[in-house]
């Protein structure tokens, strides 16, 4: 699945956080694409001497069933570790937390929580979520086996985590530990304060949509703003030439086989697109283009900018010709395939079946088949377009995607709607009411509007950053940072000086803070 584009894309919705389709599983590859993108990069802060050595890797012993004694099945969840800024045992411990995909080396080296570490000399621990990465349980993943996967069980491995790794490394008592996480990682670093005060002294929630929705229309509400806004390269123009686009697209697909075989053909489609199912996935596929572009707009290793594809869905306008605004999004298209590496783009809804019910975990996976299940069976988060006010395409509608739960997995769209529910109920929505948690969010990020925007008091802060897209506050600084993400971040330091108290020394602060 790995080679897939269209699954690479819409993975990358949800946080990807969406994994219900090809388009969805899309944004999830375009997420780890930056991610790699950004680990091997050279874009870090200077961590001072020994920035180049090597984290440490490790292993810990995990119950399979936390919550079931005798149950005494276990898997090994692994972590990595930066100490060359401990400073001592009685410092802090600054825990990043996985999420829904694999957790590297730059986990604890690049970027938040590892560019704070060295202004209070803090150890930084990396914890790879259950079944993601190499953290998977032996016995593959079947429906049985991933019973054991979600956020409570993460959360329990959070708990026992922080208690085996404080004895491993001899972390006094005294030693506050914070957590970190981005998406729905920046959930569980929420939740994890919220459930398990006593172990979790503070965290910060990074893009976190701790609201699970079953029908998440708001996501291409946003998209459709930040295409308008100028303060990323956006227009109304451009956001009309998109529409257009899309009704195009629409249009072609709607006029018999001929004009479908030219529309593959100019698309760069894998496979033919004689059936109404594919038909509503390459619509979703370019919707989550259009979406992972917006969601991930000006970061390192991002194929497109907002900037860059309005630019492309503009260009040949001076002309007056309509079919200029399509023409953008193919070239569009053809950039992302590039960039990627990528054949054809792909979107078979026959073929995404037949991937998701693949039981053998893949080391090379990104995790399709395990977040499919999280979404169904505690989220939602299922992107669509089916209000006549949205811009793009009406397909494909939330029954198709909810469809995909009861192929794969035998879920109906009740149980679905009922787990949305009880996830919320369980963790307070947007109103947790946790203390000593800071929610950070970009405000061209789809995902800001499941997340805290608004401080509920002193001790649960919120920080909305203009022009940011999700999880930037979270990545390595670079030269083109906006001014209002340089003082997002200044503003995050602030947040923990106020926990941890005074930084070690003003040079050290002002690195840490991303001045």
């Amino acid at each position: 699945m790995a080679s897939r584009p269209a699954l690479w894309l819409g993975l990358l919705l949800l946080l990807s956080l969406g994994g219900s389709s090809a388009p969805a599983s899309l944004l999830r590859r375009l997420r780890e694409h930056i991610q790699r993108f950004q680990e091997s990069s050279g874009l870090s802060l200077t961590l001072g001497p020994g920035a180049g050595a090597l984290p440490k890797q490790g292993w810990l012993g995990q119950p399979l069933d936390p919550f079931n004694t005798s149950d005494r099945r276990s898997f090994l969840q692994r972590y990595w570790v930066n100490d060359q800024h401990w400073a001592s045992q009685h410092g802090p411990v600054f825990l990043h937390l996985g999420g829904e995909s694999r957790l590297g080396s730059g986990s604890v080296m690049r970027g938040h929580p590892a560019a704070l570490a060295p202004a209070w000399g803090a150890l930084v621990i990396g914890l790879e979520h259950r079944f993601y990465g190499l953290s998977i349980p032996a016995g593959g993943l079947d429906v049985a086996q991933l019973g054991f996967l979600s956020s409570r069980h993460a959360l329990a491995d959070v708990a026992s985590a922080r208690l085996a790794l404080a004895r491993l490394f001899n972390v006094s008592t005294s030693s506050p530990w914070i957590c970190f996480g981005g998406s729905y990682a920046g959930s569980l670093a929420a939740w994890a304060r919220l459930k398990f005060p006593h172990l979790i002294f503070a965290s910060v929630a990074s893009s976190a949509p701790v609201r699970a929705v079953l029908d998440f229309s708001e996501y291409n509400e946003v998209v459709s703003r930040s295409l308008t806004s100028t303060a990323v390269g956006g227009s109304p123009e451009c956001l009309a030439a998109a529409s257009a686009a899309f009704a195009e697209v629409e249009r072609r697909l709607r006029a018999g086989p001929a004009a479908r075989a030219a529309l593959r053909a100019e698309l760069g489609a894998c496979s033919s697109l004689g059936r109404t199912e594919d038909q509503a996935e390459l619509l979703g596929a370019l919707q989550a283009l259009v979406g992972g572009v917006v969601q991930y707009d000006a970061q390192a290793g991002v194929p497109l900018s907002v900037r860059r594809l309005c630019g492309l869905l503009l260009e040949g306008r001076s002309n007056g010709s309509s079919s200029a605004p399509y023409l953008g999004l193919r070239r569009a298209v053809q950039v992302v395939l590039h960039s990627l590496g990528q054949r054809c783009l792909s979107f078979s809804r026959a073929e995404t079946v037949a991937q998701l019910k693949v039981t053998a975990p893949h080391v090379s996976s990104v995790g399709e088949r395990q977040w499919l299940f999280q979404t169904c069976t505690e989220f939602g988060f299922y992107v669509t377009c089916e209000d006549p006010r949205c811009p793009f395409s009406q397909l494909p509608a939330l029954p198709s995607q909810l469809e995909l739960c009861e192929q794969v997995f035998g879920l109906s769209a009740s149980s679905i709607a009922q787990a949305v529910a009880q996830t919320n109920s369980y963790y307070g929505g947007q109103t947790p009411g946790a203390t000593q948690v800071l929610f950070t969010n970009g405000d061209t990020d789809p995902w800001h509007v499941l997340s805290v925007t608004q401080a509920s008091g002193p001790s649960e802060s919120a920080l909305l950053i203009p022009g940011a897209s999700h999880c930037m506050d979270m990545a390595p600084k670079r030269p083109s940072d906006s001014p209002s993400l340089r003082l997002g971040r200044q503003s995050i330091f602030q947040q923990l000086q106020t926990w941890l108290g005074p930084a070690k020394g003003s040079q050290e602060s002002r690195v840490s803070s991303g001045d």
